[in-house]
């Protein structure tokens, strides 16, 4: 395949034939150039010096020269590759980190002198400025070329990196652009020979004594071989001539430090987390890319030693003992370098040598264990692109294709490549044409047709992303033009392909609408596939649309903004008012709405959203004019049309992947031009099959807040992507209806059929009210009710199923209704059953929807405004009813000004209080009666409250002891009525006596009645010898009793402090009786009887009570 026009790149300094004073300028302008120059051109790029010797016995001195000085690169371009990760920026903006740049700049500031050719080499001084207050410094450099190409490269600097340092860069630069200026001699060997033996002997003395300490050693072991008559040296005729350039049977290539790259990908490898490392690994793979554009061999050989790096990487190891994945980075990083060896095997100008050790290379690499398997249940064997396709393949097709599959490494691929050729004739007149059509061949020797209807070449006979893998491959080669037109032909036979799927649809339409649900058309996508086939030729058609060329950054994540990349209609050649911008968008359209099954694995499924987004990426960065409009509706048309072929079709299989990002980007692009073309297709794309029917009928539905679902969907990795990506979807369509009824309602209704996310539908609620409700325009009514369904519709589907998210959405539930207006807040109120929790309904609802700031906000007239407080109240009433423990407190407070309504919740708290409601609560709302100046209602409670109280003899720290402190000191103020009345309950419920004490203690303080809420009845406080007080005091001296027992059965010495001063508390209680002295000397006796073994314990008794 002959290669395209060379193209100097922008941003690069002149070349050879472009500088005033370079190689180029030998000639006058205007002059033809002299016919020994254009012959010595041509043998120094293809002919080594020693075959041009070998052929001619003698060459003039002045042909020597000539061939000698064209003999050294003369273009800027290689330089350039070799001494940065990428392209210099078109607006000077270079990094001065590159070598390149740094060299240049060396070159500008009259850094390089004493340069001086001799023979096919090339040294040079290079004087670099040092820093603050350091020195100049002075490095040497040595260059050796051949045939156009630097073969070794010795700097002073040491420099150890992947690419020529600046030095050599400024030196070779320097030759290029001052070519004229350059000192060139023969090769030494030529000078050498015109010598006498006088010369020679004088010119060797002179340049030991020059280098007697380096060369000395070396020239006496020479002199003595030499000397030696049956040496080795005495045996070869003539003498090696590093001037001399390379031999016929020397590799001619660029210099490339072969252990550097290795070391530097290793290292990148080892630091592998990092964003930097895979960015740099990136870069190099672009280079190996610019190597194979320039058709330099070393791109695959530096392919070759970045893979056996790759492969050398122990994490490979690791990750396969313990069964785990690589990290996403590494895995893309392989999918790249798998991509690149199809690239390289596929070369459309390789020599089959080469061809064959790179695949005995891949065959060795894919039998290792290590090796990365291929993620996703792409099939090696698809069938060929064909013009017409059947609607599905049977499942017994299905099951042979998944028994057929066997193990696939990242090479599989290239593996396969291996066995394509570009002999097809058919193929070579694509290539080779642009007028190409049946007109212009006969029959090309094939069954398959070659043209489609209109007389356009068509590429059958191989699957679809083997054949946009030639694209990338021509692309990736040097040959743009040439991948331009197969992409063409490919383009056209996708859309004969579709032409047949439609037809073939619409004769089977009413059968599968009746059913109701496909097989699958597409087993494996085009997009996330591991040839990104969509991407190739995407990226071919709008490479030809560039307005200008747009250069690669030398480091794409620290330069400048990316500039906006422009595009132009370029026309199809053989097909009016078509052109490359507008097929480009139609194919990758044609990609991304392809109805196909999700793949297989994690990272296969994340591979197919992130290559979409990468899609569509590209598809944005193109300014649409009226004819990609006219190319994106009739697109739209054919989608929504599709079939089962399309993922915009009416029936859909179960597991397809959904449209959602492609609608979006559809949607925005058509709404200014066609609405209701925009509205339907998106409408459409909302739906989420595998969420859909995913349930058996009559199974009880999951918890509707696990939105992933992997436990029932182990295979949807990303489904929580996806359905994220649904809600952004509806949320654009929302905003979009804004003030449109009709649209609005249909998004509502989509919205209510397909998201099955609660957080979702919020998120939606949310969005839709903020969008309603400008701040600086009045709101929009439809879409706030439409927010207010949504948040409806989210509580009943959250209200069996508590999050944590419930009190937000309740207030912001409540928020919503509120702008609406107050027939809407009553709604939600009178209807709280279905959407809250008796205590979302109780302390928010009622409460927030009463609230100050909402009245104020509603701007209710009196009437209104206790219409909706008697709905507030009543939905309180019917809360505590429901929830009595938490709601009825609530109610009490909600119905404090009215009193009907405070008398019937006092009465559920009454009813409750038999029903079982707790202590704790009717001690609460006993307090909260007392608060309100409701004595009596109060200790009405508080007896039921204790009436359900039981306090153990050791519950000293019991959480009731202050309530039933409380509730004493409550019947206390009230009287001793009262009072009497409870002590009964309190000898029945409470037998800790330290308590029982207190109690007594108290009581005997002040008269009963004399509190601050009771009326006075009594004149003194109350004896213990009388009751009520008496039986209490017998209670507690009983207490202290038992308890004394009860804690001496088990006491151990480390207890008997405590206990001598449990008994000096219960003497105090003793001695409140007449006769308490008495009783607590027997009460002693009778421990001293009955626990006389313990006889340590029974001295500090008498030690302390006698």
């Amino acid at each position: 395949m002959d290669p395209p026009a060379a193209k100097r790149s922008r941003g690069y300094p002149a070349g050879p034939e472009e500088g005033d004073a370079g190689a180029g300028a030998v000639r006058g302008r205007g002059r033809p150039e002299a016919l020994l120059d254009l012959s010595a051109k041509r043998v120094a790029e293809s002919w080594a010096f020693e075959q041009v010797e070998e052929r001619f016995s003698r060459v003039p001195e002045p042909v020597q020269k000539r061939i000698v000085f064209w003999s050294f690169p003369r273009s800027e371009r290689e330089i350039c590759m070799y001494s940065s990760l990428g392209y210099q920026s078109p607006e000077g903006e270079h990094d001065a980190r590159v070598p390149f740049t740094r060299g240049l700049h060396l070159l500008q500031s009259g850094a390089v002198d004493r340069v001086l050719q001799v023979g096919f080499h090339l040294s040079g001084n290079i004087r670099e400025p040092g820093g603050p207050g350091e020195p100049e410094r002075l490095y040497h450099v040595s260059i050796s070329f051949d045939r156009c190409k630097i073969t070794s490269v010795s700097c002073g600097c040491d420099n150890r990196d992947l690419f020529y340092c600046a030095h050599v860069v400024a030196l070779s630069l320097y030759r290029i652009r001052h070519a004229r200026q350059v000192e060139l001699r023969l090769p030494i060997s030529e000078t050498l020979s015109q010598m006498n033996r006088d010369q020679l002997q004088k010119f060797v003395q002179y340049l030991i004594s020059a280098h007697h300490t380096e060369v000395l050693p070396t020239a006496q072991r020479l002199a003595d071989e030499i000397l030696l008559l049956g040496s080795e040296i005495n045996l070869v005729h003539g003498a090696p001539d590093p001037t001399a350039g390379a031999g016929i049977e020397d590799a001619n290539c660029w210099h490339l430090d072969e252990e550097q790259i290795q070391e530097q990908v290793k290292q990148l490898l080892s630091n592998g987390g990092y964003y930097g490392a895979s960015q740099q690994l990136r870069s190099m793979f672009c280079k190996v890319r610019e190597m194979l554009r320039m058709r330099d061999s070393n791109g695959a050989r530096m392919l070759i030693l970045m893979t056996e790096q790759f492969l050398q990487d122990p994490r490979l190891a690791l990750w396969q003992q313990q069964g785990a994945g690589m990290t996403d980075k590494c895995r893309q990083l392989w999918d790249e370098l798998g991509a690149l060896w199809v690239c390289v095997v596929l070369s459309p100008h390789c020599k089959p040598e080469e061809r064959a050790s790179w695949l005995q290379l891949l065959g060795k690499w894919d039998k290792l264990d290590v090796c990365p398997l291929e993620e996703g249940n792409y099939s090696f064997d698809r069938p060929s692109l064909q013009p017409t396709m059947a609607l599905s393949p049977g499942p017994e097709e299905e099951e042979e294709m998944v028994a057929a599959g066997s193990r696939h490494t990242v090479f599989g691929r290239a593996l396969q490549a291996g066995s394509l050729h570009w002999s097809d004739t058919h193929l070579q007149r694509i290539l080779a044409s642009d007028c190409y059509g049946p007109s212009l061949t006969g029959h090309v020797g094939s069954d398959k047709p070659t043209f489609d209807p209109q007389g356009r070449p068509l590429w059958l006979g191989e699957p679809f992303p083997t054949a946009c893998a030639r694209v990338d491959t021509l692309r990736a080669h040097g040959y743009p033009r040439q991948a331009l037109r197969l992409a063409g032909a490919i383009v056209n036979t996708l859309r004969l392909q579709r032409r047949h799927q439609l037809e073939s649809y619409k004769q089977q339409k009413k059968e599968l609408l009746q059913k109701g649900s496909t097989c699958i058309t597409n087993t494996e996508g085009w997009v996330g596939h591991p040839l990104d086939p969509i991407g190739c030729l995407c990226r071919a058609l709008l490479e030809a649309c560039r307005l200008e060329e747009e250069t690669l950054a030398l480091y794409p994540d620290s330069g400048p903004e990316k500039r906006k990349v422009a595009y132009q209609h370029v026309p199809v050649p053989g097909s009016p008012g078509e052109s490359y911008l507008a097929l480009a968008l139609e194919v990758t359209l044609l990609g991304l709405g392809q109805q196909r099954a999700l793949p297989e694995g994690l990272y296969a499924q994340d591979k197919v959203v992130r290559n979409e987004e990468q899609l569509l990426t590209l598809l944005e960065e193109v300014e649409l004019d009226e004819r990609l409009v006219q190319v994106l509706r009739k697109q739209a048309g054919l989608l929504l049309e599709g079939g089962p072929f399309s993922g915009f079709g009416e029936v859909l299989f179960r597991e397809s992947v959904p449209m959602h990002t492609c609608a979006r980007y559809l949607f925005t692009a058509l709404l200014p031009h066609d609405p209701d073309l925009a509205y339907r297709l998106a409408l459409r794309a909302m739906r989420l099959p595998v969420l859909e029917t995913a349930l058996p009928a009559g199974e009880p539905h999951p918890n509707p807040l696990d939105s992933v679902l992997s436990n029932r969907f182990p295979r949807w990795f990303i489904l929580g992507h996806l359905e994220t990506r649904q809600c952004e979807l509806a949320s654009s369509m929302l905003t979009a209806a804004k003030g449109d009824p009709k649209w609005l309602h249909a998004v509502l209704a989509s919205i209510q059929q397909n998201i099955h996310s609660p957080s979702l539908l919020f998120k939606l609620a949310q969005d839709a009210c903020k969008t309603a409700t400008p701040a600086s325009a009045p709101p929009d009514t439809t879409l706030l009710g439409i927010a207010l369904e949504l948040g409806l519709q989210v509580m009943r589907m959250t209200l069996s199923t508590m999050t944590w998210r419930r009190r937000e959405m309740v207030r912001w539930l409540v928020s919503c209704a509120t702008e609406i207006g107050p027939q809407a807040l009553m709604n939600i109120m009178q209807n709280w059953y279905s959407l809250f929790t008796p205590v979302e309904a109780a302390t928010i609802v009622a409460v927030t929807g009463t609230t100050h700031a909402t009245l104020l906000r509603l701007q209710l007239d009196t009437p209104r405004r206790e219409e909706l407080w008697a709905c507030a109240r009543t939905l309180a009433l019917q809360c505590a009813m429901k929830d009595p423990q938490n709601c009825a407190l609530p109610a009490l407070t909600l119905c404090e000004k009215n009193h009907a309504a405070f008398e019937a919740a006092y009465q559920i708290v009454l009813d409750a209080a038999a029903g079982g409601l707790g202590h704790a609560h009717l001690f609460t709302v006993a307090r909260y009666m007392e608060h309100r100046g409701l004595p009596l209602r109060a200790y009405k409670l508080a007896t039921l409250a204790l009436a359900q109280l039981s306090i153990a003899f050791n519950q000293d720290s019991h959480p009731a002891v202050n309530d039933v402190l409380w509730a004493c000191s409550l019947s206390h103020s009230l009287g001793r009525h009262e009072l009497s009345a409870i002590v009964p309950l309190i000898i029945r419920s409470i037998h800790c006596a330290p308590m029982l004490s207190d109690i007594l203690r108290r009581w005997t303080l002040s008269a009963p009645g004399l509190g601050p809420l009771g009326a006075r009845r009594a004149a003194k406080p109350l004896g213990t010898d009388r009751a009520p007080l008496c039986q209490l005091l017998d209670a507690a001296v009983a207490a202290y009793i038992n308890t004394s027992h009860s804690r001496l059965t088990h006491i151990s010495p480390r207890h008997y402090g405590d206990f001598i001063e449990f008994l000096g508390k219960a003497r105090e209680t003793f001695l409140l009786a007449p006769d308490g002295h008495l009783q607590f000397a027997q009460f002693l006796e009778n421990l001293k009887q009955t626990y006389k073994g313990k006889k340590k314990l029974m001295l500090l008794v008498r030690e302390r009570f006698g």
